[in-house]
């Protein structure tokens, strides 16, 4: 079995060393996979539900986009690589120990980590963008309001404002010398963050071009971060408590496996070599999966949505 396990492998390799696969092309093949185009029936259920069915493929985009937000576009293709081979690996694993049925999971577990690595690096990064989103909203309506003259107040704070988002407002500048038309500027400043308030405040200040007066408006938008801050502030140790307790019940349920050859040698035969154990295995493997993604998923921190 590991003689043909280790033949497998180096067929694997020897055919991707033949074919000449690189980590791009192979990133760009998984997105034309798995990336399908919305057809009618979908764009009328999100028109009816709000909602857009996120596939694996929208999933991935999505890391990608986020990556080349960060600056680090190229470790997209190491990310799908690493994911593809330690899937490998994982259904490896589970057949070296003759348990087929626990072999999805393995595969399934191991091919997550990359992804999940991304996400919490993505997480960092969208807490640290949200902080500076406060301070150089604030910072600018409140010369905005002084002034009123958009242009002058970003002017006056860019020396203030830190990176990636100083990046963003000296090309707002940049755009209003050109082009000649703020409404068009911020339009395309609007573009470069995906933030629901930070969408809301650039809305208000296109408003704003056509009637002074609703200047007033934006402050109450800029608080809405430092809401949205206070309220992940006090549900961090709540969320951290509650990932603390899956963690230990799936060290408990994990842990029975060697305990129980302590407590009865007969049922630690049946549980690893038998059939029937093989598969309350695989079905004890598939729920701590599914059951991570939904940790994963309830214990994000929170963000407003419009």
């Amino acid at each position: 079995m590991i003689f043909k396990t280790i033949s497998s492998l180096f067929l694997i390799v020897a055919v991707v060393c033949i074919l000449d696969l690189r980590p791009q092309q192979i990133a760009d093949d998984v997105l034309k996979l798995t990336v399908k185009k919305q057809t009618i029936r979908d764009q009328a259920r999100a028109f009816r539900t709000g909602k857009n069915r996120k596939t694996i493929g929208q999933r991935l985009l999505y890391v990608q986009t986020s990556l080349a937000a960060m600056g680090r576009e190229s470790k997209f293709a190491v990310v799908v690589c690493a994911s593809l081979v330690l899937f490998v690996v994982g259904a490896v694993i589970g057949v070296l120990i003759k348990n087929v049925f626990l072999a999805p999971t393995f595969a399934a577990f191991l091919a997550a980590i990359p992804f999940v690595y991304v996400r919490n690096s993505l997480t960092h990064y969208e807490k640290h963008v949200s902080e500076e989103l406060e301070t150089t909203l604030s910072i600018i309506t409140t010369s905005y309001a002084r002034s009123g003259n958009l242009i002058k107040a970003v002017q006056e704070n860019i020396g203030y404002i830190k990176p990636p988002l100083k990046e963003h407002f000296s090309a707002f500048l940049g755009d209003v010398s050109f082009i000649a038309d703020t409404k068009q500027a911020i339009r395309n400043l609007r573009a470069k963050v995906d933030d629901d308030i930070y969408h809301e405040w650039c809305d208000a200040l296109i408003q704003c071009q056509d009637d002074s007066h609703l200047n007033e408006t934006l402050q109450p938008i800029v608080d809405k971060l430092k809401d949205v801050r206070i309220v992940n502030a006090e549900l961090e140790s709540m969320m951290a408590s509650a990932r603390m307790e899956y963690y230990t019940m799936v060290g408990l349920v994990v842990g029975n496996v060697p305990l129980l050859y302590v407590l009865n040698k007969d049922w630690f035969h049946t549980l690893i070599f038998q059939t029937p154990g093989k598969i309350v295995l695989g079905i004890c493997g598939i729920v701590i999966f599914i059951t991570y993604l939904f940790m994963l998923k309830f214990t994000k921190p929170v963000s407003y949505k419009a």
